[in-house]
């Protein structure tokens, strides 16, 4: 399943991470293992902050994708499902489908 995660780092643990070389190691650490299809690197609310795309094989390896985030950074992380446009083509189609079988059924 396709998953969005965003990982905030606070300033004061980014910084500290930066120079011991944790941050990098980190990041590069989750990139190299679940290869994510795209990451982007943005300041919010004046946070370091990482935006990964990835497959997710099954929700059980959540906690240790999230977990080097937590423990090594002390970055809050969302994980949330995520989809792509033909993604939600195809759920558009599904949702009308049974829409109209329900309608079908009630008349």
């Amino acid at each position: 399943m396709r998953m969005m995660m965003k990982v905030s780092i606070p300033v004061k643990y980014g910084n500290k991470a930066l120079s011991e070389g944790s941050l990098p190691q980190t990041v590069m650490g989750f990139v190299e293992k679940y290869m994510p299809e795209s990451s982007y690197f943005v300041t919010e609310g004046g946070e370091r902050t990482a935006i990964f795309f990835f497959e997710a094989k099954d929700t059980a390896d959540i906690p240790s994708i999230a977990e080097p985030f937590f423990m090594n950074l002390n970055a809050s992380v969302t994980i949330t499902p995520a989809m792509n446009l033909d993604d939600m083509r195809s759920g558009i189609e599904k949702a009308n489908k049974r829409i109209h079988e329900q309608e079908f059924q009630l008349s």
